[in-house]
């Protein structure tokens, strides 16, 4: 399908009455800005999957008075008072991080109570497990994922041998409490560490009282706000490359990060999703460990992390960056279907003399279409390159396609030309009115 999107008001029309946002590398990629722009035109935004290790970047304002809000587990349209935010059934929810987000951001005047729900079917991050997954990366010395050590592994692996805990057990405290210290003693003995589990529970009885008027069952919810035409705005986490089941294995999430998320991570059926948006950076960047086939560890990477500020917004840690990776995200546009995609970042590659596309790989000397399942043999493939132009003009106050510099505009249009999916929307620079619809 052929998507021309002219302006906001274009893009319900275009796109339908539910979409979803989905990061096509290895997550970074700008979901977050893209998410709260389209949340001025959706009635509800909904977070399908992940935890507090995705982090979502709003920036509000012009100039000076540019307000940044850094979301990791309320959903990226939080800031729309007239909206519905939802924490959906395929997220894992650390409470006193959730209860930090929205103390924030009542401190600054946005009492977020009255427009989210939380659906009763989320798994619950204790404390115990954050402490197990830093003994897990711990033990794993030069093998290490890389995780954020926010407790999402474990928490999703209590989920499927079915002993986690979710939402919808504080409602029956006393049993609830019951369940937490078995599975907290449990976890001491396996992992041999200490934990107070008195203080534990004390943190989720006192949360109680904020969170219980906040919990729905939220397939519920949405399938009565879809028969009411309703719109909906499905927000992943992470990146395609991070699927449990089709990233770079073992350098994944514990979650489905692809667009089967929206079934699964809210209870929408697949047959209601009409539109996908791959959210595509410039250029390509990864935390942690895995590969990483365009890499640039030279100046070029540096200058690319420099002018991009490409460290992660829940870890704190450097981004690795390098050239944009055509076949990593022609992967997620077959695995996501989708069918519109916002190129973001283009502003960060001012200032190079001519920018690198990866436009495919070469295995034992044959073309390879589809990234590898086997790492050793994504170890191993060559990376053909196509030269381009680059350009030293700003780019950031660009409102139109025609704004920008030939040099930008023919590396959009090369790149729309590999992906085959047009390219609606054009980031050039972090805040909200720094976009263009095309």
């Amino acid at each position: 399908m052929s998507i021309s999107i002219k302006n906001a008001d274009d893009i319900i029309k275009k796109l339908g009455q539910v979409v979803y946002i989905a990061g096509t590398q290895w997550g970074d990629e700008g979901k977050g800005k893209l998410v709260d722009i389209l949340s001025e035109k959706y009635d509800i935004i909904a977070r399908t999957a992940g935890g507090a290790n995705a982090g979502h970047t709003i920036c509000v304002g012009e100039g000076d008075n540019v307000k940044k809000y850094i979301f990791h587990l309320l959903p990226s349209g939080i800031l729309r008072e007239n909206k519905i935010s939802i924490i959906g059934n395929g997220t894992v929810i650390h409470i006193p991080t959730l209860l930090d987000e929205i103390n924030d951001l009542k401190k600054q005047g946005i009492d977020v109570r009255k427009n989210l729900l939380i659906s009763d079917r989320a798994h619950i991050i204790f404390n115990y497990h954050k402490a197990i997954d830093e003994i897990q990366e711990n033990r794993k010395g030069d093998s290490k994922v890389g995780t954020t050590k926010r407790g999402i592994g474990p928490a999703y692996t209590d989920k499927i041998s079915r002993r986690g805990l979710r939402m919808c057990d504080l409602l029956n405290f006393d049993a609830f409490a019951l369940k937490l210290r078995k599975n907290a003693e449990h976890h001491m003995k396996e992992y041999g560490f200490e934990f107070n589990i008195e203080e534990e529970i004390n943190i989720h009885k006192d949360a109680l009282e904020i969170l219980e008027p906040l919990l729905v069952n939220v397939a519920e919810y949405l399938d009565k706000a879809y028969k009411a035409k309703k719109t909906i705005l499905a927000e992943g986490a992470q990146g395609t490359h991070l699927d449990i089941d089709f990233g770079t294995y073992p350098y994944v999430t514990s979650s489905s990060t692809i667009s089967g998320g929206v079934t699964t991570g809210l209870g929408i059926a697949p047959n209601r999703l009409e539109s996908v948006i791959g959210i595509v950076k410039a250029y390509t960047t990864r935390v942690g460990s895995g590969p990483f086939p365009t890499e640039l560890a030279d100046f070029e990477g540096n200058m690319l992390r420099d002018q991009g500020f490409e460290y992660g917004s829940t870890t704190g840690r450097p981004r690795r960056c390098g050239w944009f990776d055509a076949v990593v995200v022609k992967n997620s546009i077959t695995l996501n279907g989708i069918n519109s995609i916002n190129l973001t970042k283009l502003d960060v590659l001012r200032n190079f003399k001519t920018i690198k596309i990866g436009t495919g790989y070469k295995l034992n000397g044959q073309p390879v279409a589809f990234v590898p399942a086997s790492l050793e043999d994504f170890d191993k493939v060559q990376v053909e390159y196509e030269e381009m132009p680059g350009w030293t003009e700003d780019t950031s106050k660009a409102k139109k396609f025609k704004d920008l510099p030939k040099s930008a505009q023919d590396y959009v249009k090369r790149l729309e030309e590999i992906l085959e999916v047009p390219i609606n929307f054009i980031g050039v620079g972090a805040n909200r009115d720094q976009i263009i619809f095309r």
